[in-house]
């Protein structure tokens, strides 16, 4: 059973829809419907990527890096988000603490009520 939080494997597609690598996401929400689909974002290991007050960095002194399931200290790139279907994930390796999860779906919201 799938829930948000949860950190699972697929292979990511890039911007250009291309096939992407296999890289872990989160999985952000279920999407309202029919599908078992999920609103997701990716990780990604460049930290300098980050966006100060946007992105959230898990570094491996962080209460939940452990339970993340991640190998190295990461970023989770809030803007990077896809639809997938459950079906593309290989499986899940962990999750984020609740704190974690609740900022991030807030700052998602924030972001898309103050780009309109």
């Amino acid at each position: 059973m799938k829930k948000p939080g949860q950190v699972a494997l697929m292979s990511f597609p890039q911007v250009d829809l291309m096939p992407g690598k296999r890289r872990p996401v989160l999985l952000i929400a279920p999407v309202p419907g029919p599908y078992e689909d999920w609103l997701v974002c990716m990780f990604s290991t460049k930290l300098q990527q980050a966006l100060r007050g946007f992105d959230e960095i898990i570094n491996s002194n962080a209460s939940d890096f452990h339970s993340s399931g991640l190998k190295v200290p990461s970023v989770i790139r809030v803007a990077r988000l896809a639809v997938v279907s459950v079906d593309m994930f290989i499986g899940t390796i962990g999750e984020i603490s609740d704190e974690r999860l609740h900022r991030i779906q807030k700052t998602l919201a924030d972001w898309i009520q103050t780009a309109a």
